[in-house]
């Protein structure tokens, strides 16, 4: 991951509403939630939420699927996978296995199943 995409992802994450969309995202993993319920779940007005949703989904963090009317969002679980390794490339004076297992099975058996759907 380039410093640049990294930089752009903290960035968006830098909002409490955007922060607790994300985390209540994550928390719901592979189902995901649609607009309505986030905002309920959140107490965020659905025009206020709109502007977070669209950041979140601009960077990447997000991914959205039409359902009819509704669109579900869901968290891009490998996309923050890929923050975590980027964060821990250097843990540990280059040796990240002193640290702890970072690795995606270790970490999110569920976002293995959600690699092997990307490709």
């Amino acid at each position: 991951m380039q410093k640049s995409t990294a930089t752009r992802i903290f960035e968006s994450l830098s909002s409490p509403v955007r922060l607790d969309v994300y985390r209540l995202l994550v928390k719901k993993g592979a189902e995901g939630m649609v607009a309505g319920e986030i905002g309920s779940a959140l107490d965020v007005p659905p025009t206020n939420l709109s502007f977070h949703l669209k950041t979140l989904a601009h960077t990447g963090l997000l991914t959205v699927e039409q359902e009819g009317r509704f669109q579900r969002y869901r968290a891009n679980l490998p996309l923050m996978m890929d923050i975590v390794a980027y964060l821990t490339e250097e843990c540990c004076g280059g040796n990240p296995e002193i640290c702890g297992d970072f690795s995606v099975p270790a970490i999110c058996p569920q976002c293995i199943d959600m690699l092997s759907d990307k490709k």
